[in-house]
């Protein structure tokens, strides 16, 4: 089929634009014809926490993308949302994960559909986002009217499209692997590296830090956790999206701010395969999640997890096979911890098991049985 994709793509850095960058890659490789869309302005600068949108990394040499889209320019989403209805692709998948792309999208959707022939499909990382704002709601029942199905990343993200739409066709699948950082590398070379001490035992705290991810959770769990346990170390790496002088205060305040190894500016592709090669345990304290792109990593390089009892993510690591479910507090945590600690538990065959559930071709074959 011919399939369009509108969403991040290089030169936009972070999980969603690496996702879309992955499963055209993947749909190529099935024999699809595939050109990506992305944003020529995907945030206003001032909307942005991060100290920068763009990627360090080289373009993809093997992919159609071109920059198309702003999300604040109603004239682009026009423009593209006419070109896209002359091509007239089988398939239109929109990569959605917050309100704020409602209009765009939901624009491009709309003008897409009046050629009669093309399938608009989202591609839901979330619907309803972790932080909500004023007007939430009524730009996704925009978004949500633009479209003919949805391809979810968890069954809570159908649950939520339904409250919008009751008969929306809906598909969930599970995040798919992220195996686009590079091989494994081993404990002792990641921690050569990364200038860490290889006889310790890290705890890995990965990706951008918000509120919602329950770093604070985390923190309050380490500092009881690490009297008992002076071998475990943790790693914070990441860029700070909010609170950063709150999560350092917090530190000091419990005594552990010089225990926890801050690598806290964005990690580019080609790092991220030192911190998972350094790391024993990989730890989601979130307070709230539909799915996570963490999760997957994990998978790839086959490292255990410890995830809180929220969204999608006690159905992608089942307790006991690949590491533990907790409830998100700080002494459910700590109890998880001081488990690990104290078990020293061998994982491997449940992470093998579980890790061939999530691959491209699963995706994407649910993807076009959906179309």
């Amino acid at each position: 089929m011919r399939i369009t994709l509108v969403g991040p793509a290089w030169p936009y850095r972070g999980g969603i634009a690496a996702f879309n960058e992955r499963l055209a890659h993947q749909l190529q490789a099935e024999g699809h014809e595939v050109r990506l869309y992305t944003f020529t302005l995907q945030y206003p600068s001032f909307l942005f926490p991060g100290k920068t949108q763009y990627s360090a990394e080289p373009a993809p040499s093997d992919l159609s993308i071109e920059r198309s889209l702003s999300s604040v320019n109603p004239f682009s989403w026009i423009g593209l949302g006419r070109r896209i209805r002359r091509e007239a692709p089988d398939v239109l998948v929109l990569a959605y994960w917050m309100p704020f792309m409602a209009p765009s999208l939901g624009t491009v959707g709309r003008i897409v559909k009046g050629n009669g022939r093309t399938r608009v499909i989202a591609l839901c990382h979330n619907l309803i986002p972790h932080e909500t704002r004023p007007g939430d709601s009524l730009l996704t029942r925009y978004f949500v009217g633009s479209i003919d199905a949805v391809a979810a990343l968890s069954q809570s993200v159908c649950d939520d499209v339904h409250r919008f739409s009751p008969d929306m066709p809906t598909v969930a699948s599970p995040h798919p692997l992220y195996d686009n950082f590079g091989e494994p590398v081993g404990h002792a070379e990641a921690c050569d590296h990364l200038k860490l001490d290889a006889d310790a035992r890290y705890l890995l705290f990965f990706g951008l830090i918000r509120d919602y991810k329950g770093l604070d959770l985390l923190l309050d769990a380490y500092a009881e956790v690490v009297r008992e346990h002076p071998e475990l170390k943790l790693i914070v790496a990441g860029e700070f999206y909010s609170g950063e002088e709150r999560y350092h205060a917090q530190a000091v305040q419990l005594g552990i701010e010089d225990k926890v190894i801050w690598r806290t500016e964005f990690v580019p592709d080609s790092e991220v395969r030192y911190y998972f090669g350094a790391a024993d345990l990989i730890v989601q304290p979130y307070k709230s999640a539909t799915q996570s792109g963490v999760t997957q990593i994990a998978y790839h390089f086959q490292k255990p997890m410890l995830v809180t009892r929220v969204g999608g993510l006690p159905e992608i690591v089942p307790d006991g096979r690949v590491g533990y479910v907790v409830d998100p507090d700080p002494k459910a945590i700590a109890e998880g911890l001081k488990r690990f600690a104290l078990d020293h538990p061998d994982f491997t065959p449940g992470l093998a098991e579980e890790k061939a559930k999530y691959s491209w071709a699963e995706f994407t074959k649910k993807l076009i049985n959906l179309v």
